[in-house]
């Protein structure tokens, strides 16, 4: 079904009504924005999109109904990377391992299947004048963590020196990638060095119900 720009975007799913969502005249869709921190799933024809520095970005969804949707995450500048897998995580890994584990567990309970699941992984430049393992940091995470659940990626566009603009549309598995001039950086890194000085002043709390 074919939204009007008059309409109002479709229901969405609970938990995601803070998601800011606009009609695009591009792509002739509602579309999701995502900020540093989020993620949003959805069963709906609608497209969701940020923009990406060092974070990274996963595009999952069920190949089979559609539902999937997107993340936008980044390692704590603290902590070792490759710690995530043992049993005592650290705020770093374990904020990555909330990333990904919300993502995938709100298209599980919705009806997706994880033999279904195809992934898509988008950013992880080279943009922190200061930091600059922190985009190839959480690039070896998600990879790592993806090969770890038996998830494989059909596409990436990650690394280089650029931002990226991202939008994804779950229904059909669609994803338009814009590498962004470097114009753009210093508004991306100041944005992405505020939420990193956030991570590192409040760990991650709470539990993960695994499926």
């Amino acid at each position: 079904m074919a939204f009007l720009p008059s309409a109002r975007p479709p229901l969405s799913l609970p938990g995601f009504e803070h998601i800011r969502r606009s009609w695009n005249n591009t792509y002739e869709a509602f579309a999701a924005r995502l900020m540093p921190g989020e993620y949003y799933v959805t069963p709906h024809d609608e497209g969701v999109y940020t923009t990406l520095g060092s974070c990274i970005s996963a595009c999952i969804r069920d190949r089979a109904t559609g539902i999937g949707g997107m993340n936008h995450f980044m390692l704590p500048a603290s902590g070792d990377p490759d710690g995530w897998k043992s049993t005592s995580l650290s705020a770093s890994t374990r904020y990555g391992n909330f990333a990904m584990e919300h993502l995938i567990n709100v298209i599980l309970k919705n009806g997706g299947k994880r033999q279904n699941l195809e992934v898509k992984l988008f950013g992880g430049g080279r943009i922190l004048a200061n930091m600059t393992d922190v985009g190839m940091r959480n690039i070896a995470f998600a990879r790592d963590y993806l090969k770890t659940e038996g998830l494989s990626v059909v596409a990436e566009d990650v690394g280089s020196i650029y931002p990226r603009m991202v939008v994804y549309f779950p229904t059909t598995g669609k994803v338009k990638v814009k590498r962004l001039r470097s114009l753009h950086n210093n508004t991306i890194a100041e944005q992405e060095t505020r939420y990193l000085s956030t991570l590192d002043a409040k760990p991650v709390g709470g539990e993960i119900e695994l499926f």
